[in-house]
């Protein structure tokens, strides 16, 4: 009895440990079971945005920068994206509301925000400093090409991309198969 007694604090450390370091399958640790950045479930935003393009996360961009863009819909990118002014302004307020600097508890939403100029207002995910260091290993034939065709493409190559998760480990590149830099 007594060696179960001194034996059992290093079963338990050792369970504790165990647990800490066992990744699930989209490379999260057992006690934080959050994604990179909050998931994009609003229907509204799915349906209005989502229609044209991959519903970005709002954890991608400052408030800021969601602020502008809805700003100026009319002109989103080289569309005219505009919607009646109840849609505009319900679809505003929940971008601000789950934008990277309001989403610091997500890894990726803090690290995007972290990286941002104050004065800055980035509109393009792709133009912020932090996506600009996430990829820029990677050659332009495996973004250019037909299977992925442009950088914004998330979800060509991160495969859990509309669950919030950018692992490594779920990186597919098409014709390429997996990315580690």
């Amino acid at each position: 009895m007594k060696k179960l007694l001194l034996i059992l604090p290093f079963l338990l450390v050792g369970a504790v440990i165990i647990m800490a370091d066992d990744d699930d399958e989209h490379g999260h640790h057992g006690f934080n079971k959050l994604g990179d950045v909050a998931v994009a479930n609003n229907t509204v935003y799915q349906k209005e945005c989502g229609s044209c393009h991959f519903a970005y996360q709002p954890g991608l961009l400052p408030k800021r920068s969601w602020n502008k863009m809805m700003n100026e819909l009319d002109n989103h990118f080289g569309d005219d994206a505009s919607l009646d002014p109840k849609t505009t302004n319900y679809l505003k307020n929940y971008l601000i509301q789950n934008s990277s600097d309001n989403s610091l508890e997500y890894k990726r939403s803090k690290k995007i925000t972290s990286s941002i100029a104050s004065n800055q207002v980035p509109l393009r995910i792709t133009k912020t400093p932090y996506f600009i260091h996430k990829h820029n290993e990677i050659p332009k034939k495996m973004i250019t090409q037909k299977d992925v065709g442009n950088i914004g493409n998330c979800v060509a190559c991160h495969t859990t991309a509309d669950k919030g998760i950018y692992s490594e480990r779920d990186i597919k590149i098409p014709n390429y198969g997996g990315w580690d830099d």
